[in-house]
């Protein structure tokens, strides 16, 4: 038996994860929930999986939640805030940690796990991307494993299966294009949230959908994939993949080519980081090559996706740079979302940023913090 904690249970990947959990009811028992504020289907989940510990982060959720609760006669444990955040993740019953909040919130929790010897199984993508040099070093100290969750990362993870004394070429992450694809800079100056969030093959959450559409969610997977399989990001080239069947591939120096393909469900990476190595059945569509027809490959558009060439400049210059690249995109996309600003102002948004704020070499989480809020402040 397999003791997980889902940071994050309430959105897509969490809820995903738990689907994972019910197919494998006997190989996996859920120790730790964590949420921001859903307390009506975190409430659920507790009742269906009745884990030992659970964090609301919104400190009045936790307050209502605790509250039903004891009213309701079952035993579980309710934190709140950062510190809670931190101790679900740390929770001494855990294996393994599977870490699928979104934005720069969680980071402390994969270091609180990294730190208590937790291995990790990621999908938070700013863990490594604001704090990869943190991170990578610890998780070596420490000797925990990182299993990526990205469809993409998995992809490349399995690629080098086997393969691990032997030099690569190149890393070819692949990208769906999004809902955009092909389109000019005119053709997108406005463009609804309403058609932004309409991706073509994949069920996400509204920021990252936002982000493949804009392209700057590729632009996160290159800076991740650099520190995940510790390569230079001159050797990841992203190739528009628009079936997305083809999740990524690894080029050998000897020219040979490794891919993995599937259909598009999160479930599969998922499940291959919660069991890795084990491969165990999944009750799921099976891919069709037959039905699939062909398999395309584009050279992706940088100057209209401009957000995409610049993930690759900031990881270079590397520092707080990938820190201020990723505030200043959350930022502008929840002003996107809530009509404030228009679709090609996002990557404006991000450039805006990037030119006018300085470097910090090797920053400290405090550093990383302190440039998250500074980076929300100057776009405001």
């Amino acid at each position: 038996m397999k003791n997980i904690a889902i940071l994050g249970s309430t959105g897509s990947i969490g809820t995903q994860t738990l689907e994972v959990v019910d197919n494998n009811r006997e190989e996996l028992k859920v120790t730790a929930l964590a949420v921001m504020s859903s307390i009506e289907l975190l409430f659920k989940q507790i009742l269906k999986y009745r884990p030992d510990v659970v964090c609301v982060y919104d400190e009045d959720s936790a307050d209502e939640l605790a509250m039903r609760l004891k009213v309701s006669g079952i035993r579980c444990q309710v934190l709140s805030g950062m510190d809670g955040l931190t101790e679900c993740a740390a929770y001494e019953k855990n294996d393994i940690v599977l870490s699928a909040v979104v934005g720069m919130i969680g980071i402390r929790p994969a270091i609180a796990a990294i730190n208590a010897g937790k291995d990790l199984a990621l999908a938070n993508k700013e863990t490594l991307v604001c704090a990869g040099h943190i991170i990578m070093p610890l998780a070596k100290e420490k000797n925990v494993k990182i299993y990526p969750v990205d469809s993409e990362h998995s992809a490349i993870f399995q690629s080098l299966n086997g393969e691990r004394e032997n030099e690569i070429s190149r890393i070819l992450l692949t990208a769906s294009g999004g809902p955009f694809r092909g389109m000019g800079r005119k053709q997108l100056e406005n463009v609804s949230v309403e058609r932004a969030l309409r991706h073509p093959n994949w069920s996400m959450g509204r920021k990252i959908t936002i982000d493949s559409a804009t392209m700057v969610n590729k632009g996160l997977e290159v800076m991740e994939a650099a520190w995940l399989f510790d390569t230079d990001c001159d050797k990841i080239c992203v190739m528009v993949h628009p079936e997305s069947i083809v999740h990524s591939m690894v080029e050998y120096m000897d020219g040979a080519v490794i891919a993995q393909l599937g259909v598009p469900d999160m479930k599969l990476p998922i499940q291959y980081a919660l069991f890795y190595p084990r491969r165990i059945y999944m009750p799921y569509e099976r891919l069709n090559l037959f039905k699939a027809g062909k398999l395309t490959f584009e050279e992706p558009d940088m100057e209209t996706f401009k957000g995409l060439k610049m993930a690759y400049d900031v990881m270079k210059e590397g520092g707080i740079m990938p820190t201020v690249y990723n505030a200043a995109n959350e930022k502008a996309v929840a002003l996107f979302l809530d009509g404030k600003i228009g679709f090609l102002e996002i990557a404006d948004t991000i450039e805006k940023c990037i030119m006018h704020f300085e470097n910090v070499p090797s920053p400290d989480m405090e550093t990383i913090l302190e440039t998250e809020k500074k980076v929300y402040e100057f776009i405001l």
